[in-house]
């Protein structure tokens, strides 16, 4: 039901802005070629670096939208998952 932007570097690229850069990219695509409303991202409570990534790109998180990994079982470390969203600047011609 949603379009996400997502990445996976390497270890040795971690740290390096190479996400936020390809991601800003994604967005882009996303927004001004594909003409969608809104784009998602989510993760893990604990990966503080990709949700640093998605609020430097300007992904607002609501906690009411955090969720429950569905392919992970109830009591594993990583199930509960945040949920950010980013919507068009401007509203598409339709």
């Amino acid at each position: 039901p949603c379009v996400e932007v997502g990445w996976r570097p390497a270890l040795e690229h971690w740290g390096k802005g190479y996400a936020t850069e390809a991601a800003r990219l994604a967005l882009a695509y996303g927004f001004e070629t594909a003409g969608l409303d809104e784009i998602v991202s989510f993760t893990t409570v604990a990966n503080l670096r990709s949700r640093a990534v998605m609020e430097r790109l300007g992904m607002r998180r609501d906690p009411a939208d955090d969720f429950d990994h569905p392919s992970l079982p109830a009591g594993h470390p990583l199930r509960r998952h945040v949920l950010y969203r980013l919507r068009a600047t401007r509203p598409r011609a339709r």
